[in-house]
């Protein structure tokens, strides 16, 4: 076997390319965007670059061909609550099912960190936000959610035999949109929505500076601050929401309301990955009209959940259930299409956020990622990541 870094555009092109022989016979892969995994290595539309670097290595058999990749990287920015020391991440793995294979992409990927002053890596995670390219499937190995890791299963051999330990498990959750909703919910339901002054609202179009104002607050207040979440400013989010507008689908994106000022959110989009599979990675000038077309004229029977909060001065009265019972409504009227529903994972160091998820009725794990780390240190005690 023989490993090198990459270095050019003809290493980098190779790198991409590895997936696709990993996966050539498996059918719940739906292969990702090119322009998404491109974007992460380019310094140029990565902001993770202002605060670290990345290093990729390319894998060969004895007969030239590839058969695995990884990449290691480092980020000032990267910290989860409890550590003492510095850690390194790696991703993008992709390997044939041989661990001395999958040992040779460990050990450059962690020598490369230990020269760069790390005491341990994460992984798989990405060089970047956390949702997207973030943990290894470990239970539930159904095809991915756009911008989700899928592997199979014999990934988690290859990374456990190596040493890493389950850092914290990230659980998806999933429904079925249009059944009834525990009694408790709909009691809390009926007792927020006599009071007039609460409201209910689904994002509009053509006022999406409005609601990405009114996502700025919400989203400040619940999360900024906690667990290395930064705030974010109107002009960051109106740019997201304007690259979100193809996809948005005002039927299932509701705001909370009290007294006019937003005080809960729950977002949500079709699944993409259910279009974009048809795109087998590419998305020039004629995939971006056939995905116009496809979401034209074929029905997306997912949706996903990509977040669902209250501030916290409005937490634990009931909110939550109002939210979901006025979500429920529109299901049944305007949203009959949509069968199925599955949630963006939810840390298991998140109890609250984890039983706000249960307590939604007949839920159910539809799958499971793990991070794990690996202390290079191997007589440091291991500890898990810490409940919030």
């Amino acid at each position: 076997m023989q490993i090198f870094p990459v270095l050019d555009k003809t290493a980098s092109e190779l790198f991409l390319n590895v997936p696709s022989l990993i996966y050539a016979n498996d059918p719940l892969w739906i292969q990702p965007l090119r322009k998404d995994l491109e974007e992460v290595f380019d310094v140029k539309k990565n902001k993770a670059f202002r605060f670290g670097k990345i290093q990729r290595w390319v894998l060969l058999n004895n007969h030239k061909r590839p058969i695995g990749r990884i990449a290691a990287f480092v980020n000032k920015k990267y910290k989860n609550k409890g550590d003492e020391f510095p850690v390194g991440g790696i991703g993008f793995f992709e390997c044939i099912d041989n661990q001395d294979a999958a040992d040779l992409l460990f050990d450059n990927a962690k020598h490369w960190l230990l020269q760069e002053k790390m005491q341990a890596m994460d992984g798989p995670i990405n060089f970047g936000e956390r949702d997207r390219w973030w943990g290894l499937v470990t239970e539930g190995f159904s095809s991915p959610l756009y911008c989700m890791n899928y592997n199979p299963p014999y990934y988690k051999t290859l990374i456990e035999s190596y040493g890493f330990l389950p850092f914290y498990e990230q659980w998806c959750f999933g429904m079925n949109p249009h059944k009834n909703f525990p009694e408790k919910i709909i009691e809390r339901h009926r007792i927020i929505s006599n009071d007039p002054n609460y409201i209910v609202r689904n994002i509009e179009k053509k006022n999406l500076k409005k609601y990405a104002a009114d996502f700025t607050e919400i989203y400040n207040k619940a999360w900024a601050g906690h667990g290395g979440m930064k705030q974010l400013s109107n002009e960051q989010v109106l740019l997201m929401f304007k690259k979100m507008k193809p996809v948005i689908d005002e039927k299932i994106i509701w705001f909370a309301y009290h007294h006019d000022i937003p005080i809960g959110m729950f977002i949500n989009i079709p699944d993409l990955n259910q279009w974009f599979k048809h795109l087998h990675g590419k998305f020039g000038i004629f995939q971006k009209f056939y995905f116009l077309w496809l979401t034209v004229f074929q029905k997306n029977t997912k949706f996903t959940g990509m977040v669902f909060g209250i501030i916290p001065e409005y937490q634990a009265k009931g909110i939550d259930a109002f939210i979901v019972g006025e979500a429920a409504k529109t299901m049944a009227t305007k949203a009959k299409h949509y069968t199925t529903f599955e949630m963006q994972w939810i840390g298991d160091f998140n109890p609250k956020m984890i039983n706000m998820a249960k307590s939604l009725g007949d839920v159910f794990i539809t799958r499971k990622l793990t991070t794990y780390r690996y202390n290079f240190d191997r007589n440091i005690p291991f500890q898990r990541h810490p409940i919030i």
